[in-house]
């Protein structure tokens, strides 16, 4: 998996910085071997630029750097594994 943004995980938030001085970021809890991806939060002036997307592989990248499977809980996450299928062996079965 090759990212084209560094991340960095701090408080339970995987973040992008998108500029000087502002971060883009995935909020998450760790129950067990579940990683549960709960929020996302893009600034606005970065949104439809593939922010997001860079968020869900710096989470999957975490999730399989930590042997953790993905259940998504917020709507942009939701939808990101609906739209791509090709990362279902890492989401969280049942």
């Amino acid at each position: 998996m090759v990212l084209e943004l560094d991340y960095d995980v701090k408080a339970n938030a995987i973040r992008i910085k998108v500029d000087d001085k502002n971060y883009a970021y995935v909020k998450f809890h760790i129950e067990g071997k579940k990683i549960f991806l709960d929020s996302t939060y893009t600034p606005e002036e970065h949104r439809g630029k593939g922010v997001g997307g860079e968020l869900m592989k710096a989470s999957m990248d975490y999730a399989e750097k930590n042997g953790l499977f993905i259940v998504p809980v917020c709507a942009f996450a939701t939808e990101y594994f609906k739209k791509h299928p090709q990362y279902d062996r890492l989401l969280s079965k049942g």
